[in-house]
């Protein structure tokens, strides 16, 4: 025996009202459409999976059997056939028969998503969601402010209609997953923190356009993020941390173990993490787990409560003056 035993690391925490034993989410992508590769996951150690989206297009073809057509897809013919013929061969039976599977198959939570962009007909759908077993629902609500003659009240108010119609179908947590893009991102969060729902996770990645001088077309860019890219949600995490009524989730950025250990830090309940799996494989899950471990024994740590939100700017009266100052600091050279 020890002479002093090592102390048992526990990673195990509440998200949306969800138990889980890792913060470390698997979050929507072509990894989570499959049960074979949910099963994987699992034994990897994940906390939870957000299955991959379904989209408000696909609800409203199947519905209505029509497409209501923005200006970027009626724009581009490959983008609506692509968006029609996906809706064929992805019929909502399928996901909410995925939902079954996969509650069948695993025993971390499952939480459903949606990629929306409107407020119609298609949150009736939700019902449907929850009546198929999924834990929760995280609603990716996917609107580029690009409209130079709407007010940005407008897009904010989409948001809030969005909430208000799926929250009178469903029982099952709702989750919030949203872009960085408002004039007034803290003030903005706080009010959706009081519209009830479970969760808010910072942020999406919009579609990344590049252009192929050569070919004289639109082409993706950035499929993947980048470690790089923690900082933008790393920020807004610590500012809103424990100044809103919901978890938040931290999204984009997290490759490794150091990465969660820094948005807990900050003030996240959990973290989502996807393109390191693209890169790594499900395996990743368990390094980062170790990673975490590892950093927490080494600091006297054995849960997450010991010092989630510890580096949060809660404390601070004036979280942007704390910006600023680190802001001076950095350009005067100062350490």
């Amino acid at each position: 025996m020890y002479p002093n035993p090592p102390k048992m690391i526990d990673l195990s925490t509440t998200y949306m009202g969800l138990s889980l034993r890792s913060p470390v989410i698997v979050g929507s992508s072509g990894l989570t459409r499959s049960i074979d590769n949910l099963k994987e996951i699992e034994a990897h150690g994940a906390g939870a999976v957000v299955l991959k989206s379904l989209f408000e297009e696909q609800i409203k073809f199947e519905i209505r059997k029509v497409f209501s057509y923005d200006d970027m897809v009626s724009a581009y013919t490959e983008a609506d056939d692509y968006i029609r013929n996906y809706a064929r061969t992805h019929a909502l039976d399928e996901y909410l028969n995925l939902i079954r599977e996969a509650k069948k198959a695993i025993t971390i939570p499952v939480i459903a998503s949606i990629n929306c962009v409107s407020a119609e007909e298609w949150t009736s759908f939700a019902k449907n969601i929850e009546e198929a077993g999924a834990d929760g629902l995280e609603l990716n609500i996917f609107v580029v402010p690009s409209d130079v003659d709407m007010e940005g009240s407008q897009y904010e108010k989409l948001y809030f209609d969005i909430v208000e119609k799926v929250k009178k179908e469903i029982n099952i947590p709702l989750a919030l997953k949203i872009s960085s893009h408002f004039s007034g991102l803290g003030n903005m969060v706080k009010k959706l923190s009081w519209t009830g729902v479970k969760g808010i996770v910072l942020f999406n990645r919009f579609f990344n356009p590049d252009i192929d001088i050569e070919k004289m077309r639109m082409s993706a860019g950035n499929i993947y993020s980048t470690p790089d890219e923690i900082t933008t949600s790393l920020r807004w995490i610590g500012i809103l941390a424990g100044r809103v009524q919901t978890d938040l989730c931290a999204s984009t950025g997290v490759h490794d173990g150091k990465g969660a250990i820094k948005q807990l830090l900050a003030g996240a309940k959990a973290v989502q993490v996807c393109s390191t799996l693209y890169k790594n494989g499900f395996g990743q899950i368990e390094r980062i787990h170790e990673e975490m471990k590892e950093w927490m024994s080494g600091n006297g740590f054995t849960k997450l409560s010991e010092f989630d939100g510890k580096m949060s700017f809660k404390k601070g009266e004036h979280p942007g003056a704390l910006q600023r100052v680190q802001f001076m600091k950095h350009f005067a050279g100062i350490d």
